[in-house]
């Protein structure tokens, strides 16, 4: 069975999120289905460094509290790659001189029109900023950690973030290949 939608009204809206009621007809028959749509995609960053180390910024969410992620944010309407150089330098006071982008995902799919980038950064160093864009994304740290490192953050639940999880595992496949020849 496809689902049907029969009707749908805006119920909120703001310059990052809209939130919608659709009428619909599913798998269950009729009901109420809730949809945030992101204004625009995100973007999110694993920057390696030349001793795969990955680049890791902790911030305090309103919504989950602190924690460690990858960098990342939204495009703003610009090309995704564009909002990841911006993001990287902004939250990290990095650069980096190869881009690639790795993976493309869907966010909390069940109930979100929220797509994502995944992008690998590499050839990275550090630039004059003086933090400040930092502060104001709430972040209170940059550390640097070895892959092996990271993995283990994901597993104790250190790195909780979901997307950061699968951003992670993304760069995994890239940068580690050999483990799917199985």
């Amino acid at each position: 069975m496809t689902w049907t939608t029969r009707g749908s009204r805006t119920v909120y809206e703001n310059r990052w999120i809209s939130v919608r009621e659709d009428q619909v007809t599913g798998p269950a028959g009729d009901g109420v289905y809730g949809v945030v749509t992101m204004q625009h995609p995100a973007v999110f960053i694993v920057a390696v460094d030349d001793a795969e180390r990955v680049c890791l910024v902790r911030l305090d969410r309103y919504t989950t509290g602190t924690g460690w992620e990858v960098p990342a944010g939204g495009t703003d309407g610009e090309e995704p790659e564009i909002a990841a150089r911006r993001e990287l330098r902004e939250e990290t006071g990095l650069v980096a001189t190869e881009w690639a982008m790795i993976g493309r995902m869907n966010a909390l799919n069940g109930i979100a029109e929220a797509p994502e980038y995944v992008f690998l950064a590499r050839g990275v160093r550090a630039t004059a900023d003086d933090g400040a864009e930092q502060a104001l994304e709430g972040i209170d740290a940059v550390r640097w950690a070895a892959l092996t490192d990271v993995l283990a953050m994901v597993r104790d639940g250190e790195i909780s973030d979901g997307e950061s999880v699968a951003a992670l595992l993304y760069a995994l496949i890239h940068l580690r290949p050999e483990l799917l020849a199985r």
